[in-house]
């Protein structure tokens, strides 16, 4: 993590693999074009082995972490009907990759998003405006943007995480000024995610989203198209048993379930409170450990009651939560405006259902006004 990128790679993504790799780089380059097809999985099936044993560095598993998840997807949900099962020469490779890096071979946030692209300018910011995607499924500018505007809240959120362990020592060591300036810059960095998320509209219209980008992003966990999973040939850790795991989500990020921890505030019991849980085993792994570290550390939100009277300090807080709040409330517009208002036309793309296999319009409001009931007043 670092406070100009947050949970962005430090260094840009791998762009493609060494030249052993290049006919899956070929076959992912002409994926848009495949898919107009209907036809991916004839395309797919007497693929070549990949190689996994040859990656050798961190960013090649990333790359091909981020090639296998989309060409499993697509072979998945690109054909008229779901596939039930993957072929060997995919599934071998996925698993083996995944298990290097810590998830489950399925596609996540972190290849979707953190891992998936590119500055247009190199020597300029990781911003919109500047960055255009790796990889797509269908293309176009709504599923460019809707993942960009993503990967540009991340960016956005290196202030916010940066300022954590700083808040973390002030507690620790009892003071209030150096507290309160770690608060403001969590504050600052809020206020800039909250407003690139509200650029969505501009470029990701509801309806494309939910009817050309949203069905392959979908996983094969609670899905009424694959209501037992996913069978993976040729793994022999599954045993010919179908899996189940969940879909690409934002609840994949870090950054939410980070803050919340540093600023204390606490989800009650509900049905959405473990798949949040869940959702950590699909993120990387340091990004997991962060969010343990701060979770284990002292609390921020108890040393501020204690000090309340401090106007500075408790202003500092409060803005915090004000933006994450905001924060919230435009993600349960868009949840509502971009699936639940949608008219549902297969079972494979449920409308009240989340990509991560989850009810979220009631859980979404619960947590949104459990951020506010955390003010200091």
């Amino acid at each position: 993590m670092t406070a100009e990128r947050g949970f962005l790679p430090p260094v840009d993504p791998l762009t493609r693999l060494p030249e052993e790799f290049t006919p899956w780089e070929e076959i992912a380059r002409e994926l848009p074009k495949l898919l107009a097809t209907t036809r991916v999985q004839t395309f797919l099936d007497p693929a070549q082995p990949f190689a996994a044993s040859a990656l050798r560095t961190p960013a090649e598993l990333e790359r091909a972490m981020l090639l296998l998840s989309f060409l499993g997807h697509a072979y998945v949900w690109g054909d008229a009907q779901p596939a039930y099962r993957l072929p060997a020469s995919l599934a071998g490779p996925w698993y083996s990759v995944a298990a290097k890096l810590g998830r489950p071979p399925v596609l996540s946030y972190a290849s979707y998003a953190l891992h998936n692209w590119r500055r247009i300018d190199p020597d300029g910011p990781v911003a919109l405006g500047n960055i255009v995607l790796l990889q797509n499924f269908h293309g176009g500018i709504d599923e460019e943007w809707f993942v960009l505007v993503h990967v540009d809240i991340e960016a956005r959120a290196g202030g916010a995480l940066a300022a954590i362990p700083d808040a973390l020592r002030a507690v620790h060591e009892d003071r209030a000024d150096r507290l309160e300036r770690a608060l403001v810059a969590i504050a600052s960095a809020l206020e800039g995610m909250y407003r690139t998320l509200n650029r969505m509209p501009e470029h990701c219209d509801p309806y494309i989203y939910y009817h050309r980008v949203r069905p392959y992003i979908h996983g094969w966990k609670n899905n009424p198209a694959l209501p037992d999973g996913l069978i993976y040939d040729g793994v022999d850790m599954y045993a010919g048993r179908p899996q189940q795991f969940a879909g690409e989500t934002g609840a994949q990020s870090a950054i939410i379930p980070a803050l919340d921890a540093a600023l204390g505030v606490a989800h009650g019991d509900d049905p959405l409170r473990p798949y949040l849980l869940d959702m950590r085993n699909y993120m990387p792994r340091e990004h997991r450990s962060f969010i343990t570290e701060i979770e284990a550390g002292p609390s921020v939100a108890t040393y501020i009651e204690k000090h309340r009277d401090h106007e500075g300090l408790r202003e500092a807080y409060n803005a915090c939560l004000n933006w994450l709040e905001r924060f919230r409330t435009k993600h349960l517009e868009y949840a509502a405006t971009y699936v639940f208002k949608q008219a549902q036309t297969s079972p494979a793309n449920p409308t009240t259902i989340g990509t991560g296999s989850t009810p979220f319009l009631p859980y979404l409001k619960k947590h949104r006004d459990e951020t506010v009931g955390r003010l200091i007043r």
